[in-house]
């Protein structure tokens, strides 16, 4: 009796002891999912307060870090020189260029009316050697034109650098949470999130690529143009040949523009001759004719007798005799 006794107080203390494991066991997965959520909803809240503070906390990591020594400067030229021979002055153009660890970007050749050729290339050289390769490309020929400029990007390129390593230390916090997360809603969520980040990490390393490129590379536009044929002095007076051709260029223009304002004014006298051809054999014809007036006849009276001239006393009348 007494070892009956003993034993079903064990199995008692047991059978408590494996209830309580099992309930931990519960309470340890709600917690686990509890923070699963609590993580994802942090993700959310550190990008609220991250937006609303990043800018904040880049200016004061850029007032309290020590300046940059290297300046990032993007420089820029434009040359126009006229030169005797244009495909020679291209191949020593890029020749210069290559040399200088440099390459050939756009090209556009023209030709004008009088068969002169035109040239338009762009160089991208290394910035150490800019000054040189200018100064060689202006002594081809004659310089025509010549603009320079120079952009400070020092500050713009402090600025993505601090935001690449603000978005990867982003991306990695996401990371980090999708692996502590056990609900599928919380590993989309953070999909959806890290994506995203991801994005703008990538946009970010591609301005900061563009601003090396502009930055180690300067861009020289050259423009190449041939040297006109020398033409005849001003100062020289024109003689009866070079009077002749001028008074014919005189004529042959005037007859042009005489033909042009006939070609201009045929079309409308075209259309009045027609007008008044329509008017003489078509309108007129058919319109009422008004009644002549008859011709006024004067009556003519009785035409007034002569009366005799007077005679005088010692007049003989007619029928007397002597």
């Amino acid at each position: 009796m007494r070892t009956r006794r003993s034993v079903r107080p064990a199995r008692a203390v047991a059978g408590i002891l494996l209830a309580a494991a099992l309930a931990l066991t519960g309470c340890s997965a709600g917690s686990a999912d509890s923070a699963a959520g609590s993580n994802a909803k942090a993700a959310s809240r550190a990008d609220a307060q991250e937006g609303a503070y990043g800018d904040e906390g880049r200016g004061a990591k850029a007032t309290g870090s020590p300046k940059v020594a290297a300046s990032h400067i993007i420089r820029t030229a434009s040359l126009t020189v006229q030169v005797g021979d244009v495909p020679k002055a291209l191949d020593d153009a890029r020749t210069t260029a290559e040399n200088a660890g440099g390459f050939v970007g756009d090209e556009t050749t023209t030709r004008d009316e009088e068969g002169h050729e035109r040239t338009r290339v762009v160089l991208r050289v290394p910035v150490e050697k800019y000054a040189d390769v200018l100064t060689d490309l202006q002594g081809s020929g004659q310089l025509l034109e010549r603009t320079a400029k120079a952009q400070d990007v020092t500050d713009q390129v402090v600025d993505v650098e601090s935001r690449i390593k603000s978005q990867r230390a982003s991306v990695a916090r996401i990371r980090a949470l999708m692996d502590e997360a056990t609900k599928l809603s919380d590993v989309v969520t953070l999909e959806g999130e890290l994506s995203s980040r991801q994005a703008d990490l990538e946009a970010l390393l591609a301005q900061q690529a563009t601003l090396k490129d502009r930055t180690n590379l300067a861009t020289i536009t050259l423009s190449l143009s041939e040297t006109p044929v020398e033409k005849a002095a001003q100062d020289d007076e024109p003689g009866f040949v070079d009077a002749l051709a001028g008074g014919w260029d005189a004529f042959v223009t005037m007859l042009r523009w005489l033909a042009v304002a006939f070609g201009a004014v045929l079309p409308f006298a075209a259309v009045a001759a027609l007008l008044v051809l329509l008017w003489l054999r078509v309108v007129r014809p058919r319109l009422p004719r008004r009644a002549e007036p008859a011709p006024a006849t004067a009556t003519v009276g009785p035409l007034p007798t002569a009366r005799p001239a007077p005679q005088s006393p010692g007049a003989r009348q007619p029928g007397e005799r002597d």
